[in-house]
């Protein structure tokens, strides 16, 4: 990558990282539902002169209704999980398993499309799930001292399990996409998208608005998370995968824990395990071999 691109990287890694932050501030006051509903309709928004760009607008008209569809799976319905995570569990926790998006996009794509995996990144799959294993048995409340609360254990795989069903969500979008709307302006499917996930969440956000005052604080978390994240963070990622393949584009799920981390640790004052750290360790390693950045030759061969 050039300099300039490299920039590009680190900042989309940072404000995917962020999200998680600011879905907790919003999340907090708002709710999970009415939180994912706000950020894609302001997100929605934000994108919206993107159709002034010559071709988006009619090609997003050729392809709306998979477009509006893919939206719920990618941004919608994730959205919501996440929101409903961070509630419950650390931010840090919700983004090392985020990174496991590109696992369950690879085990759906072999299901949906039949796109086996080679040797190398079968290894990549079963190293990134027994990753996720040992994080989830880590958190469950289970250890040598006894167990934790039945309603904290509960509560906390409840939401470890959002954060996985939210992963399989993209998996799916990913699938989804490459069958069809194979050929579509990425930015039509960028902001189409957005249109479709606040079509689908515009209902219950309406049911589960807050009924007291919300502060100014959340407001500013959403609309950052928004803007910010959702909006800003899109153009970026079109632009490098445009630029360096989407090969290069998918290793910043590599750096967005990092960021999310330390962003919980100096403004949510979360804590870091070393537990954390070695099986987001085993789940990075998982996915660079799982989505073929990383080969081994040998294994290679042998399929």
């Amino acid at each position: 990558m050039s300099p300039a691109l490299l920039l590009e990287f680190f900042l989309l890694a940072a404000l995917w990282g962020s999200s998680f932050l600011f879905m907790r501030l919003g999340a907090a006051e708002f709710g999970a539902l009415p939180t994912a509903g706000l950020r894609v309709a302001l997100a929605a928004l934000f994108l919206l002169p993107v159709f002034l760009v010559k071709g988006v607008w009619a090609d997003f008209r050729q392809r709306a209704r998979p477009i509006l569809f893919v939206g719920l799976l990618n941004s919608g319905i994730p959205f919501a999980l996440f929101a409903f995570a961070v509630l419950h569990i650390t931010t840090g926790l919700t983004s090392i398993l985020n990174a496991t998006v590109p696992l369950t996009g690879a085990v759906v794509a072999w299901l949906w499309l039949k796109d086996r995996p080679s040797g190398s990144r079968m290894l990549g799959l079963l190293i990134g799930f027994v990753g996720v294993t040992l994080l989830v048995i880590g958190k469950s409340g289970f250890s040598a001292t006894g167990v934790a609360g039945a309603a904290s254990i509960g509560t906390t795989l409840l939401a470890m399990g959002a954060c996985l069903l939210a992963t399989v969500c993209y998996g799916l979008a990913a699938s989804f996409t490459k069958r069809y709307l194979t050929g579509a302006h990425p930015l039509a499917t960028a902001t189409g998208s957005q249109i479709g996930a606040a079509l689908g969440l515009a209902l219950p956000t309406f049911w589960f608005w807050p009924e007291t005052p919300v502060s100014l604080g959340a407001w500013g978390a959403l609309a950052a998370v928004a803007l910010f994240c959702t909006s800003i963070a899109y153009i970026l990622f079109f632009r490098i995968i445009e630029q360096a393949g989407p090969s290069k584009a998918l290793t910043v799920t590599f750096l967005v824990p990092v960021f999310a981390l330390m962003y919980g640790v100096l403004f949510l004052g979360e804590s870091i395990t070393p537990w954390m750290i070695t099986c987001g360790v085993i789940i990075v390693c998982g996915t660079a071999l799982s989505t073929g950045l990383v080969r081994l030759g040998r294994l290679e061969r042998a399929t």
